[in-house]
């Protein structure tokens, strides 16, 4: 079986096997994490090898047909979703101590990321469309699993935004099948043209996937959603649901839709970017707790992504473009792995210590070090210290605002980057202090080695070894 088919079943398949037996789901779901990782491997590395990947399912052909499609860019992103869900999935092994909360979690933690990986793989806007529907259901089901009022209030405004998202998404969607008469990526790309009825499809789908990619000013569903899910599911939520929304804002402005981007167009969305850099920054610093702090955090990575936006907006193709969207990418994938280390971290703090408020977690240093750690360096990915990615993203972002004139980018980013370097010291300062609060701080050393690993990766990991990013993604080295 082809492993682009493979990274779809298997974890559908786990799914249904935790669900058939409930006393053996997480055995069960171990064990499909493991099988849907490797699949995932064997897609990127035939990507490495071969190059654009297609899997015309049941033999039908396009338009008529279903194909998953793997490129360097959806491959690097389907290596995000295996890395955070695995780790994620490890720590939720020990998060969740009971039989019950188990036979919840992994057929639902399963079917996530059989949405993710259909989502990154999918080749027509239909399915992009299914799969961003599974993905709310299941997100919002995960998140509503501390069944506290709290959550659930949380995540049913989030499913009703996320439905109001896919439902706008979709009325682009039909617009591009009466214009068009399919929807097959690539046969619309070819056929775009700069009319009317392009532009409103394009501007609706845009929107969908704003408001599920909670970018300002429609961000107001992700912090308490997230701030109230259990560890790992904020981990996923942060790290790969909201990533999935603008990866797909991404496709459509970089690849299917490029020809109608303007100059306007471009700049409204960097305007937005700016807005929500400064503003989910700002909240962030102003957080009394670690989770909500990490969600505005959240709000402030998305905005950071939107200001390449404008940058690559009729830029040639060539090396220029190509660096651009891989540090693009590179930024994404640091986020993406800094914030499921951050989120895990909050976690065990918590649990740790009975709550994760900020302004009393004096002793948090002394008694979880490796936990203190972790939040050091997801900190410092966060903020974009070297060696992380998002230190080599964000020099290639201003290098590229300076170059071509757009130098109001930087400023954005140099407070935006200032923010985040006073609310991560902010946690670390409180950490540290000799004086510890009161709490029960009881260690759970078996759970911090995902979170470690996770935060090493978004540093070390892609800080100093980014090369082989930019071989998967074609570019040539500058």
């Amino acid at each position: 079986m082809s492993s682009l088919a493979l990274a779809v079943t298997l974890p559908l398949l786990g799914a249904l096997l935790a669900t058939l037996w409930p006393g053996r789901a997480q055995p069960l779901g171990l064990a499909a994490s493991l099988l849907t990782a490797l699949a995932s491997a064997w897609v990127i590395a035939e990507v490495w090898q071969a190059g654009a990947l297609r899997l015309e399912l049941g033999g039908w052909s396009a338009p008529l047909g279903i194909a998953l499609v793997a490129d360097g860019f959806s491959a690097a992103f389907l290596g995000l979703s295996a890395l955070v869900a695995l780790g994620s999935g490890l720590y939720a092994s020990t998060y969740f101590s009971t039989r019950e909360m188990q036979a919840r979690f992994w057929p639902l933690w399963l079917l996530l990321w059989a949405a993710l990986n259909a989502l990154f793989l999918a080749g027509d806007f239909f399915n992009l469309y299914v799969t961003l529907e599974l993905l709310g259901l299941t997100a919002a089901a995960l998140g509503a699993l501390g069944a506290t009022p709290e959550a659930l209030r949380a995540n049913l405004r989030y499913l009703l935004i996320g439905l109001l998202g896919s439902l706008t998404y979709l009325l682009g969607v039909t617009l591009i099948y009466i214009a068009h008469g399919t929807l097959d990526l690539a046969l619309v790309g070819a056929a775009i043209t700069a009319g009317p009825v392009d532009a409103t499809a394009l501007a609706l789908m845009t929107l969908g996937l704003a408001l599920k990619a909670a970018l300002f000013p429609l961000h107001g569903w992700l912090a308490p959603a997230h701030a109230n899910a259990p560890a790992p599911v904020s981990a996923a939520l942060s790290a790969l649901v909201v990533k999935a929304a603008f990866y797909l804002i991404a496709r459509l402005w970089l690849d299917v839709f490029a020809p109608l981007i303007t100059p306007w167009a471009a700049s409204l969305m960097g305007l937005l970017g700016a807005g929500a850099v400064l503003w989910g920054s700002w909240r962030a610093l102003r957080a009394e707790q670690l989770k909500v702090l990490a969600a505005y955090s959240t709000v402030a990575q998305i905005g950071a992504l939107c200001l390449f936006l404008p940058l690559l907006q009729g830029l040639p193709a060539g090396a220029a473009r190509e660096q651009l969207v891989a540090a693009l990418v590179l930024m994404a994938l640091t986020h993406g792995l800094a914030k499921s280390g951050l989120f895990l971290a909050a976690g065990l703090v918590q649990r740790a210590a009975g709550h994760d408020r900020i302004a009393e977690l004096g002793g948090t240093a002394q008694r979880l070090p490796a936990t203190t750690f972790t939040l050091g360096l997801a900190g410092a990915a966060l903020i974009g210290l070297p060696p992380s990615g998002a230190f080599i993203g964000k020099w290639l972002l201003i290098e590229a605002a300076l170059e071509r004139g757009q130098w109001w980018w930087v400023v954005v980013l140099a407070l935006g980057t200032l923010l985040s370097a006073a609310y991560v010291f902010r946690v670390l300062s409180r950490a540290f202090n000799q004086d510890p609060t009161p709490g029960r701080f009881v260690s759970e050393a078996r759970t911090e080695l995902p979170a470690l690993l996770l935060a090493l990766l978004a540093t070390a990991g892609l800080g100093l070894a980014s090369a082989p990013l930019w071989r998967l993604l074609g570019v040539a080295p500058s």
